[in-house]
C-alpha cells in the first residue's frame, strides 16, 4: 500500500490563474511559496530557503475560490502528488504538481468585496 498525501502552508506567488475547457470545467492553477528555514553553516544564523509548489483544482470549488486567489494570500493546502507527461516538439516533458482536495484561506487578503447578501461559497 502507498499513501500519497501532500498538506503544506504559504504564500501564493501571483494571482491564480482560471481557466476553462472545451466541456466547461474550470481549472484553477497557482503557485505556492513554502519556506525551509534551517542553519547557515557558514555563518550559524537560521535562513529561510523558498520552496515553490505547483497546485491545480478543478471544477464548481475552483470556480468559487478562483476571486479570492491573489498574489500575497496564505493558504493550507491538502491533496496528492501528480506527475505529468507529454510529448512537445519530439520532445518528452513533464511536471509535478499538487492536485488540491482541501484548501483553507488563512490570510485577511483573502476577503473579497462582498454585499450583504453574499455568502462565502465554499
Amino acid at each position: 500500500m502507498s499513501i500519497n498525501k501532500y498538506t503544506c502552508s504559504g504564500n501564493l506567488t501571483r494571482d491564480a490563474e482560471e481557466r476553462v475547457t472545451n466541456g466547461g470545467m474550470t481549472i484553477l492553477s497557482f503557485t505556492v511559496a513554502v519556506n525551509d528555514r534551517r542553519k547557515n553553516p557558514q555563518n550559524g544564523e537560521w535562513q529561510d530557503y523558498p520552496n515553490y509548489v505547483p497546485c491545480v483544482m478543478f471544477g464548481k470549488r475552483a470556480e468559487a475560490i478562483a476571486g479570492y486567489m491573489k498574489k500575497g494570500v496564505k493558504v493550507c493546502i491538502e491533496g496528492k502528488i501528480r506527475q505529468s507527461k507529454w510529448e512537445s516538439d519530439g520532445e518528452t516533458r513533464s511536471k509535478i504538481e499538487v492536485v488540491i482536495d482541501e484548501i483553507e484561506l488563512m490570510s485577511r487578503q483573502a476577503q473579497p468585496i462582498m454585499t450583504n447578501n453574499d455568502e462565502i461559497p465554499f
